[in-house]
């Protein structure tokens, strides 16, 4: 969803139209957003498989500028549009970002622009990149007054869920959380490449609960079973927990079941499915998976685990700013920080572009553009933000 909606906004820049290669997994997520036309790459395409491009692949713009096929300057000796390959291929996946020949300096857009057909892969939200371009910020401004806005924006104008999906967020919503009076929700994802204990990850959360208020205190002891309704007045706060564990939904729930709060509030928990591990594969899957990030942008207030980009589509719908449970160092099991609070409701860009351009040289952007900060989950990536 970032990286979809991340390339509509590039071809809106760059005046192209958009195909969207739709795998079997992903079938049956999304409407058309587009009336009277498909926005979903026809099989009989000729380069409709993915997996035939890479880094390494020829087509690629980047090996295409080391192999002298085409050039990004003005001097003698650069092809005509007319003797270019029929296409060019961006890999922007993450954390190959950072290409030698950077794709978002404005003499790359000038060449890149003379192809008729791009193909792009990519799995991150680029968006933030098309901002640093200089060739692009004009019209940028004029479409998003507000940056941190960007996301909340073209996700909500481009992703509307299928009848199936939406009828499962509708009859949980319904059912668990139209009539509370607050809506929480918990996000917990544990990354493989760095696994976090699940003691560890809910004393975290815990600590972050206790640290910045997010639910009521718990009472040392029962009230009288005579005593009038005191300074909770009977309201209820769900707890709406997305993970594909049960253990933080069983150990919250527990919590709340056995023991009063301070306040008289009630503290409802619900988590709509535990998976256990994630299936890539499956539609079934990744239909609930979409279907609790729409639930959980309902929610009035959101805690998510660092790097998760369900996390960032959740709190962008939600025009939320959400609070980040700060990922340990990799040489520690737990952080020191149990949260902290985001300063905008825009997605991360985890792997940021070289921004020297022709100077090739690393500049950092937070310093000198004012809509641009160092994300709180990845202290290298970068998000829009309203300065």
């Amino acid at each position: 969803m970032l990286t979809i909606a991340s390339t509509f906004l590039y071809a809106l820049l760059t005046d192209r139209v958009l195909l969207v290669h739709v795998p079997a997994e992903q079938e049956g997520l999304f409407c058309e957003p587009f009336p009277v036309s498909s926005w979903v790459l026809p099989g009989s395409f000729p380069q409709n498989n993915p997996h035939k491009l890479h880094i390494g692949a020829p087509e690629s713009y980047a090996n295409m500028l080391k192999n002298n096929i085409v050039r990004n300057d003005d001097g003698p000796g650069a092809p005509a549009s007319s003797s270019l390959p029929p296409y060019v291929y961006l890999h922007l996946e993450q954390f190959q970002l950072k290409l030698s020949d950077n794709v978002f300096c404005d003499e790359d857009q000038v060449t890149l622009s003379k192809f008729n057909w791009m193909l792009l892969k990519s799995d991150s939200y680029f968006a933030p990149a098309l901002f640093l371009t200089p060739m692009f910020e004009a019209e940028l401004a004029k479409m998003f007054p507000r940056r941190e806005a960007v996301f909340h924006h073209l996700g909500r104008y481009l992703f509307h869920p299928t009848n199936r999906v939406w009828g499962i967020v509708r009859r949980y919503y319904e059912a668990y959380l139209a009539r509370v009076d607050e809506k929480i929700g918990f996000q917990i994802r544990i990354f493989p490449e760095k696994p976090i204990k699940f003691e560890n990850m809910y004393e975290q959360l815990m600590r972050c609960v206790r640290e910045q208020r997010l639910l009521p205190e718990l009472g040392p002891a029962e009230p009288p079973t005579n005593a009038t309704a005191d300074a909770g007045d009977g309201k209820v706060k769900a707890v709406l927990i997305a993970s594909l564990y049960s253990g933080y939904y069983e150990k919250i729930r527990g919590m709340y079941y056995e023991s009063p709060t301070k306040s008289g509030e009630i503290v409802a928990v619900f988590q709509p499915s535990h998976e256990e591990q994630q299936q890539y594969t499956s539609n079934d899957h990744n239909q609930k998976a979409l279907a609790e990030i729409y639930l959980l942008s309902y929610c009035d207030k959101i805690t998510m685990s660092a790097w998760s980009t369900f996390g960032y589509v959740a709190y962008s719908f939600a025009g939320v700013k959400p609070w980040i449970l700060i990922r340990p160092d990799w040489n520690r099991e737990t952080s020191d920080v149990a949260c902290v609070r985001s300063t905008s409701v825009e997605p991360c860009l985890h792997s940021p572009p070289i921004l020297g351009c022709r100077a090739k040289t690393d500049v950092d952007v937070a310093a000198v553009k004012p809509y641009v900060r160092h994300c709180e989950d990845v202290g290298f990536g970068l998000k829009l933000f309203d300065s």
